[in-house]
């Protein structure tokens, strides 16, 4: 038995910590937290100083029996959780729950998990730090408590279901916002002038005019001022310039710049970079620190002139812009700067090439540069023509590392040819383009980071489950619209003559983007208008300064808590008993048939249009189409929605109609559903496209091949094309030539499929009909009937025994209802109601 038990949070960080240690150490993993606050209460005693009451979750106690009984025989236990807030506070629940002797209990910390690191830490030791525990319990606590309570008003005012919390909400906030910016928008048309030169040399200058003209008029006007003008160099400025590198990563802008280079959403930047730290090949991943410790500095050095020349190297600090930064941590880095690329899977080796080209370029001289600036008269007007260009004299850090930025149209100046002061210049053309002012852009993932770091919102930790949530709490999608065409006009004059063209563009693109839902707008107005101080971005901002200062021991964090409730409480109480409630209802306008007001609103299936007001017994309904809204829908668009069902006929004996569902529109064919394609119009859709779109599916759905005895189907669906074969689908790789699969490439598929299935079973137990198999991103799940139990990828799936599976299953089976007494009444109200009319569009869900 080892004499020290060294505990971790992840399986992966033990095994790379065990290769460091000797045999005198037992290194075991905690699997993240063993306690935390209860899932199905409060778990908050506001009464008494906001204690939490923590319980050990029960895919956890096994592990802590085992843990604890290692702890018994221990000479030393060591807590080698994550130097952050969460780590001590993992360390905590660990000495407490395993009941910990304090003499024979150390605390370490490191932020790279390398042998140096390891060893420095045991040397090291410290007790657990208070301050950080009590700092992460006023996040939890306070977190829970606007989740608990607010949630709960959400689902009486609006809808059943719903949640809000401290920061998801302000998040979604910042997305209503900008897109009401956008909608709000009005774009101003002006013209921009630019024109290409020529030298004696036949050497092409590019200008511009520095200013726009607003009308079609002013520009032709211009144009026509530079008919058989004169042009010359005016004036020539040269300078010398400087760029200099961008400070090495923090979580924040490791997540911004890998969404920019190399297309990474958050939440998996977040993932890898774990995988890289728990390998030993970079830093801790969850820092807003910018610094770089003395050794990291002159490992960066050495390899620099190592590699590229002492010229290359110049070794700098920088400082951390962020509010509340913790400046004790480093910046993420590779753990050997030596070691520039790693054989790994695909996705860790590009962050890994990422991290360490940025870390080498902040310790790189600056690049030095030559900048030109021209100015060209003609000698018919006085509107000067400016021209710009850099020459590269020194790479400096840009031999490794360029940082990217948010701006789509950025321009990068080009190459000008040598140029004298009064040097003749011949017009090769002069341009006017049609241009319109641009809104804000839409979020993305990595903009969404930047700005809530930059409002000092939530730390960089929380960003990618913050995401996460509030995409699928439904209140934000990724956009999927490719935008619309828009016509401008581009007048251009050549040899003396003006020609007119009329272009096109596409604007209003939002694909890949965060879009609010309307019922993502619909909660975000109904928060800030009742609780306006838990929507505030500065009180947001303040209660991470709180929590700073209760880390640094400055605060008393039920102190902190209690000035909070105080005021929180009291006003959710006042919005049960008081606010409206919320379906975001707007008036369109009047139903020219009935005369009825017709709107749209928040209905049980999605947002709706109703012909008719609430008390009306004999209301109409539609549901919006997936690209409508409330917030932005005509009364036109929606008096269209009532057209539906449209029948389209008789085909092959059935009855054909098009029709918009809770999941879009479809068409129906007898029995069968058939979904319409992305962005086309069920009304605009006739019976003999519908009769086309019912041949594909006949197609689609006919067999192409036998196996086994079983036909085999093909089809594409939204993660790309398949086979389904036995009521299993299989996913079709590029490797295949889909249209022309050969019966081998259908046996193989199939025949990997079914083995992958089988090596996906960790527990069958038949005759009881529970099933225990792995699932995606480590996690497995426990399945009996229709009861599904997902299991975190901390928990000992292969140390799961019958018994507790079945325990399990029985605490997730709900309690059957007692039957309901009759009522003694032979008549109630509602039964002397007239029967409401049937709606103009079904609601329910279409069969596929």
């Amino acid at each position: 038995m080892a004499k020290n038990l060294v505990i971790v949070e992840s399986p992966a960080k033990a095994k790379t910590i065990e290769k460091f240690l000797g045999s005198d150490y037992q290194v075991e993993s905690s699997y993240g937290h063993i306690a935390d606050l209860p899932s199905k209460e409060i778990g908050v005693d506001v009464e008494n100083g906001f204690k939490p009451k923590y319980e050990v979750s029960p895919d956890k106690k096994a592990l802590v029996t085992k843990l604890r009984g290692l702890a018994k025989k221990a000479d030393m236990v060591w807590l080698a959780s994550d130097e952050d807030r969460e780590g001590e506070a993992i360390s905590w629940h660990l000495a407490e729950e395993l009941k910990l002797d304090k003499a024979k209990t150390k605390r370490i910390v490191f932020h790279e998990i390398t042998k140096n690191a390891i060893l420095k830490a045991i040397d090291n030791p410290r007790s657990i730090n208070y301050d950080l525990v009590n700092a992460q319990q006023a996040r939890r606590v306070l977190d829970r408590l606007v989740g608990y309570e607010l949630s709960p008003v959400l689902w009486r005012k609006i809808k059943g279901g719903l949640s809000a919390g401290r920061v998801q909400s302000v998040a979604v906030r910042l997305i209503v916002e900008r897109e009401r910016e956008i909608q709000n928008f009005k774009a101003i048309a002006s013209y921009a002038v630019s024109a290409e030169f020529w030298t004696k040399e036949g050497k092409s200058v590019k200008a511009k005019l520095p200013k726009n003209f607003s009308t079609k008029e002013e520009a032709e006007a211009f144009l026509k001022k530079n008919i058989g003008a004169s042009f010359e160099v005016a004036d020539l400025e040269t300078k010398p310039a400087k760029k200099s590198p961008a400070a090495p990563f923090t979580t924040s802008t490791l997540q911004q710049e890998a969404a920019r280079k190399l297309y990474l959403p958050v939440g998996i930047t977040m993932q890898l970079a774990q995988r890289l730290y728990e390998a030993g090949l970079i830093t801790y991943m969850r820092t807003d620190s910018v610094n770089l410790s003395a050794d990291a500095t002159e490992a960066a050095k050495q390899e620099i002139i190592k590699s590229y020349g002492k010229e290359f190297s110049k070794p700098r600090q920088f400082t951390t812009k962020s509010k509340g930064a913790q400046e004790a941590h480093e910046a993420i880095r590779p753990t050997d700067m030596s070691r520039h690329t790693v054989d790994i899977d695909r996705d860790q080796a590009r962050l890994y090439d990422l991290i360490w080209k940025r870390t080498l370029a902040s310790q790189m001289s600056d690049a030095q540069l030559e900048r030109t600036n021209v100015k060209i008269k003609a000698d018919k007007h006085s509107e000067i023509f400016a021209a710009s260009g850099e020459v590269l004299l020194f790479e400096g850090f840009l031999k490794v590392y360029l940082e990217g930025n948010d701006d789509d149209e950025e321009e990068q100046e080009g190459l000008l040819p040598a140029l004298k002061v009064k040097e003749n210049l011949d017009n090769k053309s002069i341009t006017a383009t049609e241009r319109y002012t641009k809104p804000a852009a839409r979020y993305s993932e990595a903009a969404l980071v930047k700005k809530l770091e930059e409002l000092g919102i939530g730390r960089p930790s929380t960003y990618a489950p913050t995401i996460s949530t509030i995409i699928s709490r439904n209140y934000v999608e990724k956009g999927t619209l490719e935008g619309q065409k828009r016509n401008y006009t581009q007048i251009v004059l050549a040899n003396s003559k003006i020609d007119e063209k009329l272009l096109s563009e596409n604007t209003g693109s939002d694909k890949g983007k965060l879009v609010p839902t309307d019922i993502g707008t619909i909660v975000t107005d109904f928060l800030v208008k009742n609780f306006a101080a838990i929507l505030d971005y500065n009180f947001t901002a303040k209660v991470e300064q709180d929590f700073d200062e209760i880390a640094e021991g400055n605060v008393d964090w039920a102190i902190m808590m209690k000035d909070f409730y105080d005021k929180f409480h009291p006003n959710v109480k006042d919005v049960e008993a008081n606010a409206e409630r919320e379906s975001g209802e707007r008036i369109l306008g009047t139903d020219p048939k009935s005369g009825k007001p017709i709107s749209v609103r928040l209905g049980k299936f999605g947002p709706m249009a109703q012909i008719g007001s609430q008390e009306d017994e004999e209301k109409q309904f539609a549901s919006l189409l997936n690209d409508q809204n409330i917030g932005n829908i005509t009364l036109e668009e929606a008096l269209k929605l009532f057209l539906l069902p449209k029948d389209l006929g008789i085909y092959k004996g059935e009855e054909v109609e098009v029709n918009n569902g809770r999941f879009g529109p479809y068409i129906r064919h007898g029995k069968a559903f058939i979904s319409l394609p992305k962005d086309e119009d069920p009304l605009d859709v006739t019976s003999e496209r519908a009769i086309e779109l019912i041949t594909e599916k006949e197609k689609a759905d006919a067999p192409i091949a036998t196996f086994k005895g079983e036909p085999v189907q093909k089809g594409v669906g939204r993660f790309g094309p398949f086979l389904k074969w036995n009521g299993i689908f299989i996913n079709v790789s590029k490797k295949y030539d889909f249209d022309n699969l050969s019966q081998n490439d259908i046996i193989e598929l199939i025949e990997d499929k079914v083995q992958k299935n089988i090596d996906k079973v960790v527990h069958n137990w038949e005759e009881e009909g529970i099933l225990v198999e792995k699932a995606r991103w480590g996690r497995s799940n426990l399945t009996k009937g229709k009861i599904k139990i997902e299991l975190s990828k901390d928990f000992d799936v292969a140390g799961l025994t019958l018994e507790k599976a079945q325990e399990m299953i029985a605490a997730k089976t709900p309690a059957k209802k007692t039957p309901a007494k009759k009522a003694t009444t032979t008549k109630t109200a509602a039964a002397k109601k007239p029967a409401v009319k049937k709606a103009a569009t079904k609601i329910t869900k279409p069969k596929k």
